[in-house]
């Protein structure tokens, strides 16, 4: 099963949650930031339907494939904001 780890760090004068290189809208506080993580990562583990999918990869090649709604990865929360704030 694939693992999926959000991280909520100091980002934008505020906070964001980020999953790999891509930060979330900021938000005002941490508590927020963190809300908004843990709803994120609740949303991505909820079972959808079946679908076919087609998408690019590095080379430039077409992909297709069948993706099967009910096999959703595991989410993590990670809080990287030092608790000195």
């Amino acid at each position: 099963m694939v693992k999926v780890t959000y991280h909520v760090v100091e980002h934008d004068e505020g906070y964001a949650y980020r999953l790999g290189n891509v930060y979330s809208e900021p938000y005002a506080t941490h508590e927020e930031a963190l809300v908004a993580a843990r709803r994120a990562a609740g949303a991505q583990q909820l079972a959808d339907g079946d679908a076919e999918i087609s998408w690019q990869d590095a080379e430039g090649e077409w992909i297709h494939e069948h993706a099967d709604g009910a096999d959703r990865p595991m989410t993590v929360v990670v809080d990287d904001v030092e608790d000195d704030r």
